[in-house]
């Protein structure tokens, strides 16, 4: 008996099922035969809120002119053309209704031709219902995110007549996420409503979730109520605002943290390489940030060669390279790939301008600094004649283009993957140091060279493999800026000066000085960049402020590095050996 029962209830529910389906395309094939605007509008509205499949497809296809009536015995019959059309311009025909396929008294499929069936009209109010019941229609869907974006484009539209069904999705909602999303959108639904009660519970509700997408629409709450001189309900808007806009500022020195932070993290795994090659060598490598960009193109070639392979052009020959076509976690593995590569690649690079230019060049910091702005520019043009003068895009896998969203503040995952990672290189680096015979003689040759010599330390092979991984690590800091942003050969200009200062302010050759000063000077900049507009604003109140200070501060990124470089040489003036300065037993 339990058996059989449990047999009628599921057939009782899939009858269900297919009765909903079968209602729905009832509905709307119902709706398209209807004689007047009104009454097909009213029908439509019956869809409000159904999830199922069909109503998409069908709507969408008479907003776009692609339902048709057929006409056969004294019928009509509502289709849809579906398929390829043939030589003679017929596509095989669907019924609206049952969605099979139409046919004749015989059972076989009847193939027709647009141009001679008569499209089924609609108006511009009956495409606004339309939009209205997909809208709704993606409530019901299985996926939340799809759930999220329609109840965010319902909360800003206002619609007051979706509100009803806005409140009975609150019932059988069940993730958390999208039942916030709810909460807001029918809050500023409700700040449309006439009743003024509805308004002020929908104002103490938004302040209550602290909505940051509500503020134009709470402003516009205010003002109506000032202009109809509702003082009580303009004091309820106004205190809304001001709670909103509080979270605001909290939310906003929340993400500038994080963003100081993963460019802080860049910054120092480019400074780490090149603190450690200029205290070693005294060697100013202005083509350091040449090493940033390879990096970053090893990074776009092991992606092409994961996917369909590259075609480039360096000095006029073609040259392909094949790819694997991967698919799949195979595809979406290429960068932990690329990342060993990005190093090997730029330390390659570095051994051979270290070989070729730098050892010539040991304690002659003028020359050295002229020697590699020369090669800067000619590794620049290199990348130019091979990968172009255009920037090109690396794609993020999947795992690195998400985020999280914590108390409203936006955590990419890729900057997580920087910043997480950046902190793994300076261990190792320390490890490598500290811990290791490598270490103790990149130690000793910083220190003093000369005795280090005298020692029996091949001094000239510890230069090599140092060089090598400063521009190794040069080069791990151009996969992720890949990460990060587009890839042109003027990449590592950006950064490099910055890696300087860093360098220079932390101490040369100092790895704590270094983590200090790049989180530092990473942190500053940001947030100068953040808040300069405050400061523009404050500017312009001050009459004796040139125009050009204030047209100045209004571009936040020239602004905010011109405050990092005025505050990094006040602080030179007070300490010109950097936070931590290296101490030897040299009497020079």
């Amino acid at each position: 008996m339990v058996r059989l029962f449990l047999i009628q209830t599921f057939l009782w529910l899939a009858c269900g099922m297919v009765a909903e389906a079968q209602d729905a395309r009832h509905e709307i094939a119902a709706a398209t035969l209807l004689k007047g605007e009104a009454a097909q509008i009213k029908a439509l509205n019956g869809l409000m809120g159904q999830a199922d499949d069909a109503i998409f497809p069908l709507l969408e296809a008479w907003r776009k002119d692609r339902l048709f009536l057929y006409e056969a015995n004294g019928k009509t019959v509502p289709v849809l053309l579906v398929g390829a059309k043939d030589k003679e311009g017929m596509q095989a025909a669907e019924r609206i209704d049952t969605g099979k396929p139409l046919v004749d008294e015989k059972g076989a499929a009847i193939r027709l031709n647009a141009e001679d069936l008569n499209a089924v009209a609609h108006s511009a109010n009956l495409r606004r219902v339309m939009k209205a019941v997909l809208d709704l229609t993606d409530l019901a869907s299985s996926e939340p995110a799809k759930r999220r974006s329609a109840l965010a484009a319902i909360g800003q539209a206002q619609q007051l007549e979706k509100l009803p069904a806005l409140e009975k999705r609150l019932a059988v909602e069940k993730d958390a996420d999208v039942l916030a999303a709810l909460h807001e959108a029918i809050a500023l639904v409700r700040l449309k409503s006439p009743d003024r009660a509805v308004k002020v519970a929908a104002l103490k509700e938004l302040e209550q979730i602290q909505s940051l997408a509500s503020t134009d629409f709470i402003a516009t709450v205010e003002k109506e109520a000032k202009l109809a001189k509702d003082e009580n309900l303009a004091v309820h808007a106004h205190t809304t605002l001001l709670a909103i806009n509080r979270h605001r500022s909290v939310v906003d020195f929340g993400g500038t943290l994080f963003r100081s932070l993963s460019l802080g993290s860049i910054l120092l795994i480019v400074a780490l390489g090149l603190a450690i090659t200029f205290g070693l060598m005294g060697v100013i490598n202005m083509a350091h940030g040449e090493m940033i960009a390879i990096g970053a193109y090893t990074t776009y070639v092991v992606q092409n060669v994961f996917a369909a392979g590259l075609a480039l052009s360096p000095f006029g020959f073609s040259v392909m390279i094949p790819g694997l076509h991967a698919t799949g976690w195979f595809k979406e593995s290429y960068f932990l790939f690329a990342l060993p590569l990005s190093f090997l690649t730029a330390a390659v690079a570095g051994i051979l301008l270290e070989r070729g230019v730098i050892r010539f060049l040991y304690r002659r910091p003028l020359e050295s600094l002229l020697a590699t702005w020369g090669v800067s520019l000619l590794l620049q043009q290199l990348l130019r004649l091979t990968f172009g003068a255009n920037n090109v895009q690396v794609g993020s896998p999947s795992y690195l283009s998400g985020n999280w969203v914590v108390a409203d503040i936006l955590l990419g995952w890729n900057r997580i993957f920087v910043i997480a990672f950046a902190a793994l290189i300076v261990f190792g680096v320390w490890l490598l140091l500290t811990k290791t015979p490598v270490g103790l003689l990149i130690r000793a040759v910083t220190q003093n060279r000369a005795m280090a010599s005298c020692m029996g330390v091949r001094t000239e092979r510890v230069n090599t493999l140092t060089f090598a991984l400063g521009s190794g690590l040069a080069g791990l800091a151009g996969a992720f800026l890949s990460q990060i942003g587009n890839v042109g050969p003027s990449l590592g200009q950006s950064y490099i000066v910055d890696s300087f200062m860093v360098v220079v302010v932390g101490g040369v050759g100092n790895l704590v000085g270094t983590i200090i000063s790049g989180l530092g000077i990473g942190s500053f900049d940001q947030f100068v960049q953040q808040y300069s507009p405050s400061v523009a604003g404050a500017l312009t109140e001050v009459p004796w402020v040139g125009g050009f200070l204030q047209n100045l501060a209004q571009d936040s990124a020239v602004f905010g590095k011109i405050l990092v470089l005025c505050a990094i040489i006040l602080f030179l003036q007070w300490r010109p050996s950097g936070l931590f300065a290296v101490r030897s037993r040299n009497l020079d």
